[in-house]
């Protein structure tokens, strides 16, 4: 048995995974999330903001004393979109080194988009392949089709916190804003497309917390819960309908929605319209919402790692 830790350093949000791994048998013991924002800023300027540092460091020596205290094997720490995009992520790598005591990596989109394939399908025994997974992050959006395995992958730049900073500057976001932003994210899924043949999948996997959170909003959620989100079915009309009532919002109304957590108030507009248009792009009729993904792959790749 393999006990490991991993930590997913994206854009929005820093999370940890603790889980006991034995074969194919998987015990989650730890589940953390603190939205962190270490993105703030990066596209327009191109690097880090200190203030932006300092939070998600803090937020790494809060998981350090979980993993401390749960005699962890191997750990692992993956950053990925803003991490990529930053000028200045040295300062930001070598805090994380000096406080987790490993080495962090900063992952490719393509290793991003194989991690989530993995965690999003590894117990995903009664749905029909081929899968695409739709990895909606805060920087960026991974896209992988395959079967048993990943046979094609792309990464774009349409993240909620990108298309958040780029283009909802106001919410409700102007009528105009709104089309520069589906010009932006079909240009991109298209740039997905080229590479990844999109509208071949028999099943669409969301991941992540926009996912997750249009799904909450589709099922009529009064608070958030994971247990009856994960797996769950949402129609291609029912995102349409939720991406536009999100875009009609105001930031309170958003933040007094029992299923919202605070950190995804002022992005889940922009995020919930990626998905809006991914699902259009792909001719889906539905997507299956699920709280696996690139966590979950990376506690796997580590227990392979050890075996």
């Amino acid at each position: 048995m393999s006990r490991v830790a991993a930590i997913d350093c994206g854009t929005n949000s820093i999370r940890l995974l603790i889980a006991d791994i034995n074969g194919e048998n998987f015990q989650e013991l730890n589940r953390e999330m603190e939205i962190v924002r270490l993105g703030q800023g990066v596209d327009a300027t191109g690097a880090f903001d200190p203030e932006a540092i300092e939070r998600t460091l803090e937020a790494t020596r809060k998981f350090t004393a979980i993993i401390a205290s749960k005699g962890v094997e191997k750990i692992r720490f993956c950053a990925t979109s803003a991490t990529r995009d930053a000028s200045n992520r040295a300062i930001f790598i070598d805090g994380v080194r000096e406080i987790l005591g490993i080495e962090p990596e900063v992952i490719p989109g393509t290793e991003e988009a194989e991690l989530s394939f993995i965690g999003a399908t590894k117990v995903l025994t009664h749905a029909e392949k081929p899968f695409l997974v739709v990895d909606i992050g805060g920087g960026s959006t991974e896209f992988v089709l395959g079967g048993d395995s990943v046979d094609f992958a792309k990464s774009v730049n349409i993240g909620c916190v990108r298309m958040s900073e780029r283009h909802f500057k106001k919410a409700p976001p102007p009528a105009l804003a709104i089309q520069q932003a589906i010009t932006d994210i079909d240009a991109a899924i298209a740039e997905a497309a080229y590479v990844v043949p999109i509208k071949e999948s028999k099943t669409l996997i969301a991941v992540a917390g926009t996912a997750t959170t249009v799904a909450a909003a589709a099922l009529g959620l009064s608070e958030y819960d994971r247990h009856a989100i994960h797996l769950s079915r949402i129609p291609t009309h029912k995102v349409l309908e939720v991406a536009q009532m999100f875009q009609l919002m105001d930031r309170n109304e958003i933040a007094a929605l029992g299923y919202m957590h605070p950190g995804r108030v002022d992005v889940i507009a922009a995020g919930s319209l990626v998905l809006a248009r991914v699902m259009l792009a792909t001719g889906a009729s539905e997507f299956v919402a699920s709280e696996t993904d690139i966590l979950d792959g990376m506690a796997w790749s580590l227990s392979q790692a050890q075996e």
